[in-house]
């Protein structure tokens, strides 16, 4: 899963990529080899604070700010018209397509953030993990990660030397944008899952084996995967972006039990290195209702939500934080007057409170009409303006 691209893989022991973009890796430091400054000095000049930088510190807005994860991507007629010339890869390898294309969803939609256009498996290139992307299946690992040699041989990266593109198309966007940036990164246990099944799975059986028969092999694992989650954020913000989303996609399938022993203590020191970015965070994961007080808990300004419970449910799980959410995203296939409904529905139980940023349950689906996004935005904004902890902030967006 992704908001918006593209897979990575890496020959073994040499770090180029054969199908993929490139990475950055963990040390002990989170912020060793990461510029001081950023380009922040020539940003847009509206985008330095504005309605969802505001709602993440569940400060008071003027309507309630909206953005959704996967908006740059395959839903767009014109990303698809840049994909008739350019691969992921390539788009994700070219600073300035890859500014393009994030900021392409802000130009149409109207949203109140853009996210940056990457994938959740960037950093296995600079770990020097091979793997090809599979027509209908995704990333799939020459060598999966199941054994401590296996973690031991896993390479560290640093920043400026495999993820230059990117962190160049994060000038460019915070240079253009009116708009915060959004930065993201997977969550140790979503990437160990990558890792260790060898590819995409239903219920990550090898990787919830590991964690139980060999749990100083598990251990070691998220030790490098929380250091390398960290490290990628950190040159992100050091790059210019405003806040970060880190995403758990596969956690859902774990017991409360589970995640509280093998995965929570690592997203807790995650968080903790995060905080010292000094930038919002959102914690996010799908299928999550079981665990979600335990999420909150762990870490994260924002705690995301996906369409599985309802946004009062989840709002009093996760208590004094900010929330994300949480609209079906199959809905905007259909009529959009199941849409609106649904969305006034999420509204009605924010009831005005401040920290809310309206978003999908989980991301875009590619055969979404954009016009209905842009319709969504639109409500949402209208509606918002009458509650969304509105107080005559007048927040720039």
């Amino acid at each position: 899963m992704s908001d918006a691209g593209a897979s990575v893989g890496a020959v073994p022991g040499t770090g180029t990529a054969r199908d993929a973009t490139d990475a950055i890796g963990p040390t002990d430091d989170v912020t060793a080899s990461v510029p001081a400054t950023s380009s922040a000095a020539t940003m847009a000049p509206d985008a330095t604070d504005g309605r969802y930088l505001r709602a993440a510190r569940r400060l008071p807005v003027d309507t309630t700010p909206v953005w959704f994860m996967r908006q740059a991507g395959r839903s767009l007629p014109e990303y698809r018209a840049v994909r008739e010339h350019a691969t992921l890869v390539e788009i994700t390898r070219d600073a300035a397509l890859c500014a393009e294309v994030t900021l392409q969803p802000v130009r149409r939609l109207g949203v109140d953030a853009a996210i940056l256009f990457a994938d959740i498996t960037t950093p296995f290139a600079g770990m020097g993990v091979a793997f090809d992307i599979v027509e209908g299946r995704g990333p799939v690992l020459e060598q999966p990660v199941r054994t401590a040699a296996d973690v031991a041989a896993l390479r560290a990266f640093e920043p400026d030397r495999d993820v230059p593109a990117l962190l160049d198309a994060i000038r460019l966007v915070r240079a253009e944008s009116p708009v915060p940036l959004i930065g993201f990164a997977g969550a140790p246990f979503t990437l160990a899952c990558y890792l260790v099944e060898g590819g995409p799975a239903r219920e990550f059986i090898r990787t919830r084996t590991l964690m139980h028969a060999e749990p100083a092999t598990w251990a070691a694992l998220m030790d490098v995967l929380t250091d390398t989650t960290a490290r990628y954020l950190a040159a992100q913000v050091a790059a210019g972006a405003q806040a970060v989303q880190v995403f758990d996609s596969w956690v859902g399938g774990l017991s409360p039990l589970d995640y509280a022993r093998n995965v929570a203590p690592w997203m807790a020191r995650l968080f903790d290195r995060l905080a010292g970015l000094g930038v919002p965070t959102c914690h996010f994961g799908t299928g999550t209702a079981g665990i979600l007080r335990q999420q909150a808990q762990a870490g994260g300004d924002i705690v995301g939500l996906d369409h599985r419970i309802s946004l009062s449910d989840g709002w009093a799980l996760v208590g004094d934080r900010a929330v994300q959410g949480n609209l079906d995203p199959v809905l905007l296939l259909g009529p959009f007057e199941a849409v609106a409904e649904a969305a006034t529905w999420i509204l009605d139980q924010a009831a005005g409170r401040p920290g809310h940023v309206f978003n999908l349950g989980h991301g875009v689906l590619p055969p979404t009409d954009p016009d209905h996004l842009r319709r969504l935005v639109d409500l949402v904004h209208e509606r918002g303006a009458s509650g969304a902890g509105a107080s005559g902030a007048g927040a720039p967006r």
